[in-house]
């Protein structure tokens, strides 16, 4: 009853931090140190014949067990959230002093910046694909497609939409007489919750002398951590040229910070409000992008290049907001805010015109940054679940240098969608594993073999894992706590959320402790 009633009052609750300008991002609690389990299991790992684990990522689940792998050289990615979780740890290694913990955290340092200047630039999707995929090509790997020559010691990859990444080694070694090739398969997801444009951007109650933009919450996020913030927009933009009329797709970062979302100051809330700050989704997460009192100058510019030049200023037409808006041959322009329209044909040096659609999403332009008085942190947005992008790229890029002990076939998919089902048509419930599986075994030649190919693959879901949360320790099972930077943690479910087994889980375990 206690519990409960802590519970309630916690959920009424927000620190005073939140209410002034919280502290930590959107994923800023989940803090990590990093392990080379995954290149081990890459490189090392011999599959028996008799797992079956070939699985798309786990969906979600409130009831599971975590436990944390540990052995004494090396830390893995882990992470700590206040939300609630059962979780489980099996503590096994004799406590470390702090001088070999430091010399520890120094082991892993330009690991841990070269993290940063991942998640730091990937500030989407397509930037986190568009990122891992120079990465690829600079270790020797050639875009793939099922037409492609697929040969022993090759490297691969392809992308879905540009936000879902496959990318494979294939090893040089010919697999045992009677036997194929296995799939190794690593599987991660590229997006993270943000606040995303909405179809028509331009708000219809631009008002008090402010502009906003039309936004909609992405994913499952703690939005209040998003109040308070230096935001800035990246995404896709869908380009059309101007000679031939083709759409093209090209990338664009703003650098700088052009938004933020505004807590209300507290003279103008009520004992009450100041209690419990509950976050509308719809009213509350709207941005300030500018003042509208500087705006007509640039609408009048944006507007011209709708129509095609200054000499057409008489073809303006009232919008039914009542705002003045260009009235060009596509008239999704009339619903966009036209300042956001003038900076991207900007950051592109195209015309206004050109710009024919967009997936375009808010980010906090803080940078990732290792912290802790031991330098034993890392500090990130996106860490869910940019953090596994990163590691299991790096493990494959590692791995690839030297192919020929491997027979089998080392593979990395990074979904998109995760955080809202994973139900797209290039999420992790979508046909994308299986095709990838099935079109690489036929240019392999063994796909009349593919059953036994299936038998012998092994996939490893991997996500982030809640660590205890030193203020909210409660939330954890007292005996399947995983405590910060102890190993890599092994998530299990009896109701099958997660496919970890008594098999599998062993075969990470035992990974941990070899290495």
């Amino acid at each position: 009853v206690k519990n409960r009633e802590r519970e309630e009052k916690r959920e009424k609750t927000i620190s005073n931090n939140n209410r002034r300008g919280p502290q930590t991002r959107e994923s800023d609690s989940m803090v990590f140190q990093f392990s080379w389990l995954l290149f081990y299991f890459i490189s090392a790992v011999s599959i028996p014949s008799t797992v079956h684990c070939l699985i798309p990522l786990r969906p979600e689940s409130s009831h599971r067990r975590v436990h944390n792998v540990k052995n004494s050289s090396s830390s893995s990615a882990l992470s700590s959230s206040s939300e609630s979780e059962a979780s489980a740890a099996e503590d096994t290694d004799t406590p470390t002093t702090t001088a070999a913990m430091n010399q520890k955290s120094k082991a892993f340092l330009p690991l841990a910046e070269k993290a940063c200047q991942y998640l730091t630039a990937s500030t989407d999707p397509f930037h986190a694909v568009s990122n891992a995929v120079q990465k690829l090509e600079s270790f020797g790997f050639s875009k793939w497609s099922p037409k492609s020559p697929t040969v022993a010691g090759g490297k691969y990859y392809y992308t879905v939409q540009q936000s879902t990444l496959v990318a494979f080694t294939v090893g040089q070694q010919d697999p045992a007489p009677g036997t194929t090739r296995a799939f190794k398969i690593i599987g991660g997801h590229t997006d993270s919750p943000n606040l995303r444009i909405k179809p028509r951007s331009k708000c219809a109650t631009n008002k008090y002398n402010c502009v906003q933009l039309a936004v909609e919450c992405y994913g499952g996020g703690l939005w209040h951590t998003w109040l308070d913030r230096d935001l800035s927009l990246s995404g896709k933009i869908l380009v059309r040229d101007k000679e031939s009329g083709k759409i093209q797709s090209r990338l664009v970062q703003f650098q700088d910070p052009i938004a933020r979302i505004s807590t209300l100051c507290i003279h103008l809330q009520s004992a009450d409000e100041r209690k419990a700050l509950a976050v509308n989704k719809e009213t509350h997460t709207v941005p300030i992008v500018a003042s509208e009192s500087l705006k007509p100058a640039i609408e009048e510019a944006a507007s011209d290049q709708i129509n095609g030049g200054a000499g057409t200023k008489k073809r303006k037409v009232e919008s039914s907001d009542g705002n003045l808006a260009g009235e060009s041959e596509d008239a999704w322009h009339q619903h966009q805010e036209p300042l956001l329209l003038q900076r991207i044909a900007q950051e592109l040096d195209i015309e206004v015109s050109q710009i024919a659609d967009w997936d375009l999403s808010f980010y906090d332009v803080q940078a990732a940054t290792v912290g802790g008085m031991q330098s034993d942190f890392l500090y990130s947005g996106r860490l869910d679940n940019l953090a596994t992008v990163f590691c299991s790229l790096e493990a494959l890029c590692d791995h690839s240098t030297d192919l020929s002990s491997d027979a089998d076939i080392s593979m990395i998919c990074c979904f998109d969608h995760e955080e809202v089902g994973s139900v797209s048509s290039h999420g992790a419930g979508s046909p994308v594993l299986a095709e990838a599986i099935e079109r690489v075994s036929k240019a392999l030649g063994q796909y009349e073999d593919h059953p036994e190919t299936i038998s012998k693959s092994f996939c490893l879901s991997i996500d982030q894992a809640h660590a205890v949360h030193p203020n909210f320790s409660a939330k954890h099972e007292s005996a399947h706590g995983p405590t910060l930077n102890s190993g890599i943690v092994i998530k299990t479910n009896s109701n099958q959320r997660y496919t970890t087994n008594s098999m599998t889980g062993f075969i990470l375990r035992e990974l941990g402790r070899k290495i």
